[in-house]
């Protein structure tokens, strides 16, 4: 009864167990302890610099890549995001006051089009102006409400959001002063052939820094750029269109689009044609390009991935896993297809992959 194979299942079962209740406990920290790996994965090749130059001193050198981090990346996102509560309440308070009127800018838009586009969108249907701004006043209260209520929800979980960012922060430091203990720990521990080990951990890494370095790149870029095309054509809350272009830039190939072509077309159909065509020109050949340039050259290159597979999975994984899922789903695609690729070498080292007959109609 007390065989070695029912000891060996009996301490996999446990071993399962509390992996699973650790997992468990460490859920409501998801977003902490995944962006303090992230982030020690980023800057693990700066505190390498730091730590040759401080005479091989772990601590001295995981507090300066830590200050580091804080300058470049924490203090500028806090600015930013205070700007940006500005602005917001500025627009909002716009909204209110019937200075800003979505609603007549669609009814402008409708106005100015050519007789046989009108004609088209009658024969759909879509010329009925009163259901449209119907719909577009009730997707406007949704769009309000669901606001409001993040909001709410962000005030009350201040307190939650405060614990995990000193969370992420301990991790920060810890993992990046004893991260290579504990990436030798990982490798002795998982049961795979030591070349099988070191490819998958060395591809979980580089898709880490090539998604955040790329997706973050081009968001920034986008961003920036679209931000400052706006602020030059004079549209009101161009910090607040920049911001909300360089969140919708984690979509690839249409993100950016979303903001500054409705702008572009509310901009020709109200006469505005020399700023309605600077802005589609800006929107294509610049903010447009940042995306078609700079995201195969950091993200499809280094994850070694089809610009088709980095689509795909971005958007499933900002589907399933939020705003994380702009890294978690390009890491799941390529370890996905790391591992397939490994186990197709295998089979075919050992000699056990199986026969295909070719079909009936082949030559």
């Amino acid at each position: 009864m007390n065989s070695p194979q029912l000891q060996r299942g009996v301490f996999l079962a446990l071993l399962f167990a509390v992996t699973a209740a650790f997992g468990w406990i460490l859920l409501p920290f998801f977003g902490a302890v995944f962006w303090s790996m992230a982030l020690a994965i980023l800057f693990t090749p700066l505190y390498r610099r730091l730590l040759a130059r401080m005479g091989k001193r772990r601590t001295p050198a995981a507090l300066a890549t830590l200050a580091i981090v804080l300058v470049i990346v924490i203090l500028p996102l806090v600015v930013i995001a205070t700007s940006l509560v500005q602005d917001v309440a500025e627009v909002a308070q716009r909204v209110r006051s019937g200075q800003l009127n979505f609603a007549g800018y669609v009814q402008q838009v409708v106005a100015a089009l050519p007789q046989w586009l009108a004609n088209l969108l009658d024969r759909f249907g879509l010329s009925n102006m009163e259901a449209m701004l119907s719909k577009l006043s009730a997707v406007a209260a949704q769009a309000s409400q669901a606001i409001g209520q993040q909001a709410l929800s962000i005030g009350q979980n201040t307190l939650d959001f405060i614990v995990g960012f000193f969370v992420m922060l301990y991790l920060l430091f810890f993992l990046m002063r004893d991260g290579s203990d504990l990436s030798k720990t990982l490798r002795n521990a998982l049961p795979l052939a030591r070349p099988h080990t070191h490819y998958l951990l060395n591809k979980f890494t580089t898709v880490i820094r090539a998604t955040i370095k790329g997706n973050v790149a081009v968001a920034a870029a986008q961003g920036l750029l679209g931000g400052v095309a706006f602020a030059l054509l004079g549209v009101q809350g161009a910090l607040l269109w920049g911001v909300v272009m360089a969140f919708l830039s984690l979509l690839p190939a249409v993100g950016a689009a979303l903001i500054w072509a409705p702008v572009a077309i509310w901009f020709l159909a109200t006469g505005a044609v020399f700023k309605g065509l600077a802005l589609i020109f800006i929107g294509v050949f610049v903010v447009g390009l940042v995306d078609n340039v700079l995201r195969p050259i950091l993200v499809g290159k280094d994850t070694q991935m089809p610009d088709y597979v980095v689509l795909i999975s971005t958007l499933g994984g900002m589907a399933v896993f939020g705003i994380n899922g702009f890294v978690i789903g390009p890491v799941i695609a390529a370890l996905f297809m790391a591992v397939w690729s490994l186990f197709a070498e295998s089979n075919e080292e050992d000699g056990n992959a199986p026969p295909f007959p070719p079909p009936d109609d082949a030559p």
